[in-house]
């Protein structure tokens, strides 16, 4: 595959075989964002684990303190008071059954995050299976099936990411914008990396974090460096 002139250029900036520290690092990713539109800034960490066991799982979710710079457009399946109140604290759509026929019989997923109600569990199952593979299905450990739903909310719109294991063991999420600069990148990266840190399995052995890499949505991974506190 031919890569772009510009990303040949970036590639030139970044020493592949160095491990940088966290500050330079970041520095390096905001110089490879030259795209014309504001790039993503991104978080990919190698875990030492095995996520196939059930408890070497690592997943969890964290309120970035600068946000992801995202809009996020919020589903809430809900009736009732939960409705209205999902409704007043700014979810993009609200529904029941009538949601879930058309996420069934339309394939409709024209929203960011899906958040639910314990009662509406029994039917929301009903699209396991179309909404699993996005990521979209509600779970209690991200918050996204719960009796407060306004908090849920509010906690997604101001920046609440989820970080799981891949099949490759490795938790890819956003940490910010490149207009973000330096030091709010810096505050939601190690934000992140604590919760992480924090999430680590008690049966899993050896090296826990093998590889930690930065980069921009066009440009080049970057390693680098963290210290636990």
């Amino acid at each position: 595959m031919k890569k772009s002139k510009r990303y040949v250029e970036t590639l030139k900036l970044v020493d592949s075989s160095k491990v940088y520290e966290i500050e330079e690092g970041i520095d390096l990713a905001l110089q490879t964002s030259k795209a014309k539109f504001d790039e993503t800034i991104e978080l990919h960490v190698k875990l030492g684990v095995d996520g196939r066991n059930a408890d070497q799982q690592v997943r969890g979710v964290v309120v970035l303190p600068n946000g992801t710079g995202k809009s996020v457009k919020v589903l809430v399946i809900a009736k009732g008071d939960n409705a209205n109140i999902a409704e007043k604290a700014g979810a993009d759509i609200v529904g029941a059954e009538e949601i879930i026929a058309k996420i069934q019989n339309q394939n409709f997923l024209d929203f960011d995050v899906c958040i639910t109600t314990p009662d509406m569990m029994g039917l929301v199952g009903r699209c396991a299976k179309i909404l699993g593979p996005k990521g979209l299905m509600p779970n209690p450990k991200s918050g996204t099936v719960t009796t407060d739903v306004a908090k849920a909310i509010n906690d997604v719109k101001a920046g609440k990411v989820e970080y799981r294991l891949d099949k490759a063991n490795i938790v890819h999420v956003i940490i910010g914008k490149a207009s973000f600069g330096k030091e709010k990148l810096l505050e939601n990266f190690n934000a992140l990396m604590n919760a992480i840190v924090k999430a680590k399995p008690a049966a899993a052995k050896g090296t826990y974090l093998k590889s930690i890499s930065i980069a921009s949505t066009m440009g080049p991974g970057i390693k680098v460096n963290y210290k636990t506190n």
